[in-house]
């Protein structure tokens, strides 16, 4: 359904990804972040999903054409440690929602595992955004501080998470209603990448399904 494009970054160089249109124009857009696996076939699906709902949906890929294989937890584990998440987030994925807004549409960042986490990044230093939807990850504070959220984000957590805890869940929450932001937080008695219908073992669809039907709504809300 999408195809893959290239893009500018703020800084003038290139990035590629994954686009995937809505039928109508003028479509509200999605950035979409992907897992630790890379730019895989699932969140390009994820981006067709999108586009069905009415999104324009971008992922970004933050490997440059490296997907993990499954199984290959230590690669993906290196992979993301050699992830300059700032540059990732404040050009990449920058450039992402710039192109979406081009013809002033709204934008929203989404992102899974890698990608939650860089959502809340772009939640602070990206301005073109108007919405974020973070699934199972969070950012070192030192990154992104609860404070400095600028946008109204949507958060969905796995209480059986052994990677993105419910004991990170709980402090970002309370540091979220301390600091005044807006927060819709739901947790699922899940487990770590539940929404990755790809990966058996640890596919929820009943939460998976939640989560997106509350997800879409959100950015309809948000996004128009």
């Amino acid at each position: 359904m999408g195809t893959a494009i290239t893009f500018k970054r703020p800084d003038g160089k290139d990035a590629s990804g994954y686009l995937a249109n809505a039928a109508g124009g003028n479509a509200p857009g999605v950035v979409v972040i992907q897992e630790w696996w890379g730019l895989s076939d699932q969140i390009k699906g994820l981006c067709d999903r999108f586009a069905l709902a009415g999104f324009d949906a971008l992922a970004p890929d933050l490997y440059k054409g490296k997907v993990v294989p499954y199984h290959d937890t230590d690669s993906a584990n290196k992979e993301m440690n050699s992830l300059d998440f700032m540059d990732a987030t404040t050009q990449t994925v920058r450039g992402a929602a710039q192109y979406l807004s081009r013809n002033g549409a709204k934008v929203g960042l989404t992102g899974f595992c890698l990608g939650g986490a860089v959502t809340i990044i772009g939640s602070v230093h990206v301005p073109e955004l108007a919405a974020g939807v973070v699934f199972y990850g969070i950012p070192p504070e030192q990154a992104a501080k609860p404070a400095d959220v600028k946008i109204p984000l949507q958060a969905h957590f796995a209480n059986k998470d052994d990677w993105c805890t419910p004991e990170l869940v709980n402090g970002f929450e309370k540091a979220m209603k301390a600091a005044g932001k807006s927060l819709e937080l739901f947790r699922y008695d899940a487990e770590h990448a539940f929404v990755n219908e790809q990966r058996q073992a640890v596919h929820d669809r009943e939460a998976a399904e939640l989560a997106w039907g509350r997800a879409t709504e959100f950015f309809r809300k948000h996004l128009g």
